[in-house]
């Protein structure tokens, strides 16, 4: 691992990044407690416009909440690296969210983007007098190669963005997977097999960064990925129930509670088309497998544009015995949509989650006693 990875400057002398979880759980206190034990904190931005609209008492738009808990949280990490989250699947906000990114950027709020849920989409435009360091999230050297075709095509380093790192996240993540189910099992699919073919990549593309992440939960797991090419790992899991986590207390004990890898589900249902790993005990999980449950797509973040170029589309709405709709479960697992049942999603390791912990602790671990001591 490089010792000391750079990103917008700024050292990251862990080469710990935190994984952005939503809705709201890696919000400013947990991400900005990752970068002051010096890791990159990112942030989950999806869904804090209803956040924030809620704990403020007026309505928020997507851009201002962006900018509002970016700004929380350089405030509690003056110094940290900090950066936020973009999902290409939530697709009426991908560039509205952007844009609030870029914004941050230049206010100095936030280090870097990273892009993922899909690959990346079109930039808007941004002022040429900075940059902005974007990490792309893949599953595969072949998702890598298209990253790196586009941002030629496009010319998006011209625009003022700079490619700085890949995210190559495998099977064993948290949330949405970019595999299908049938391969979720098969070696060439595991990360230690995609780490190395992606850092080839991006040995020829000008020494990218390779972030790895999925099922990597100790100092163990860490330098035996090292050794396969990572320059740094991206964790998420371990921090799902820290004292610092936004998740509510009962999205926290559910996961203490989780002795059994088997009680953590690989499911489809999500109206984005995408596989999820969500715990078994989660109460709108127990409540869709059930028969008669009725789709209440009401917030839209994962509509789908109409034949008329409209965001109206999704499959919650329309297919109840498909899809069912996570957000609402997701907003509720964040304690900002009570009448409304928890959905809890989490990576592979969730089971090995034994206590709640500050980041502290837990970066403490990770870093070890040799990092420590110097």
């Amino acid at each position: 691992m490089k010792k000391y990875m750079k990103i917008n400057g700024k050292d990251v002398p862990s080469g710990i990044w935190g994984g952005p979880m939503g809705v709201g759980v890696t919000r400013a206190p947990l991400s900005s407690a990752i970068a002051n034990e010096g890791g990159v904190g990112i942030l989950s931005i999806i869904g804090l416009d209803r956040i924030w609209s809620r704990e403020l008492g007026y309505k928020v738009s997507n851009y201002e909440a962006i900018i509002f808990e970016a700004a929380k949280a350089r405030t509690l990490s003056p110094y940290g690296v900090i950066g936020l989250n973009i999902m290409v699947a939530v697709m009426a906000n991908y560039h509205n969210s952007v844009e609030a990114a870029v914004e941050a950027k230049r206010l100095g709020l936030i280090d870097i983007i990273t892009i993922g849920a899909g690959l990346i989409k079109d930039l808007p435009e941004v002022n040429n007098s900075f940059k902005v360091p974007i990490a792309v999230i893949v599953s595969s050297a072949r998702a890598a190669k298209i990253v790196l075709e586009r941002w030629k095509r496009n010319k998006w380093s011209e625009m003022g963005y700079e490619l700085t790192a890949f995210i190559v996240e495998g099977p064993k993540a948290g949330g949405h997977l970019g595999f299908k189910r049938d391969d979720l099992d098969k070696p060439e699919c595991q990360l230690e097999a995609i780490v190395p073919e992606v850092k080839q990549i991006a040995r020829e593309n000008g020494d990218i960064y390779v972030i790895a992440a999925g099922g990597i939960f100790t100092r163990d797991d860490i330098t035996d990925i090292q050794k396969v090419g990572a320059d740094g790992v991206q964790m998420a899991t371990i921090f799902l129930a820290s004292i610092e986590s936004s998740a509510s207390d009962n999205y926290k004990m559910a996961v203490i509670n989780t002795k059994d890898p088997e009680d953590i589900i690989v499911s489809g249902g999500s109206p984005c088309g995408m596989l999820f790993r969500v715990l078994r005990n989660s109460p709108m999980y127990q409540t869709h497998i059930r028969a008669g449950r009725k789709p209440k797509c009401s917030k839209g973040y994962l509509l789908r544009k109409d034949d008329l170029g409209n965001f109206t589309i999704c499959g919650a709405k329309t297919n109840a015995e498909l899809y069912f709709c996570i957000c609402n479960g997701l907003l509720a697992s964040a304690g900002s949509n009570p009448d409304e049942e928890e959905l809890y999603t989490s990576g592979s390791n969730a089971y090995r989650v034994e206590s709640i912990l500050s980041v502290k602790t837990i970066m403490d671990e990770l870093k070890g006693s040799d990092f420590r001591n110097k």
